[in-house]
């Protein structure tokens, strides 16, 4: 049985998608497992099902590139939404339904924005082991779990995020379901530059919708960067965040920047 699929991509973040309203798909995990694959199989970071919604327009299911449940993408989000809107699946203001949660998305050519939930659990001033000694990181949930740790101008570039990231994603400190990893530096009042270690796809990515909101809050926590917040991604592209903040708490997140797709095909289930 041959299904079709599209790629796409959201700042340098690559998916796979397939439209699974008919329930086609049965084995999402083992399905991503072979799609994501960048030598035997289509590659990306992970794998996204639209499916049929009693409370949205429809449901977005994420997979990471290793099988795991993913919850909720920025990236993937802002992706979906263009591709809906492409197929004629939702019109360009839409919702979808994701773990529980229903996102609003607006398309305005190939610049895609999203309403994400507000974060929770902001834990500043952690002490971690990043290098040779302990430096100063903060945790966050934007929808997905997310270390941030800030580093001295012009040392991003040098970083080995894969093995660094790798051991902190990992941390018993992090629970069971570990945590994405983000390293960043500011640049003037309204610019980061980010590099990201993602839990699932077990690699550095090329960007990372709910790693670039909590750069941007922790940004604001400890650089005092008022919204919106731009980031540039290690694809070179930029993700810009908006929010309202009362110095304590976040709220109307919005994530914006280009999607695309890449190109199209079919598979053999």
């Amino acid at each position: 049985m041959r299904i079709e699929f599209t790629k796409m991509t959201g700042a340098g973040n690559d998916f796979v998608f397939i439209d699974n309203r008919s329930g086609l798909v049965k084995n999402a995990a083992e399905l991503a497992q072979k799609l994501c694959d960048r030598r035997w199989g289509v590659g990306a970071d992970g794998l996204l099902l639209l499916e049929n919604s009693t409370v949205a327009d429809y449901r977005m299911m994420y997979y990471n590139a290793d099988g795991s449940y993913g919850g909720m993408c920025g990236n993937g989000g802002r992706c979906i939404a263009l591709y809906a809107l492409l197929h004629k699946i939702a019109p360009a203001e839409q919702r979808f339904e994701a773990l529980d949660f229903v996102y609003a998305a607006r398309v305005l050519g190939a610049r895609v924005s999203l309403s994400m939930k507000n974060p929770a659990g902001l834990k500043s001033n952690l002490m971690l082991r990043v290098t040779t000694q302990k430096s100063k990181a903060h945790f966050v949930d934007t929808g997905s779990p997310h270390v941030v740790i800030p580093l001295r101008k012009g040392a991003l570039d040098k970083l080995d995020v894969v093995t660094i990231g790798r051991r902190l994603a990992h941390s018993r400190r992090f629970g069971s379901m570990g945590t994405n990893v983000n390293f960043v530096e500011v640049d003037g009042d309204k610019l980061l530059h980010m590099r990201t270690y993602e839990r699932g796809v077990e690699a550095e990515t090329l960007a990372c919708g709910t790693g670039s909101i909590a750069c941007a809050i922790v940004g604001n926590r400890i650089w005092r960067l008022e919204s919106p917040v731009t980031i540039v991604a290690r694809s070179g592209k930029k993700l810009e965040v908006t929010f309202r903040s009362d110095g304590i708490s976040y709220e109307a997140i919005v994530l914006s920047g280009p999607a695309e797709v890449v190109f199209t095909g079919s598979v053999d289930l």
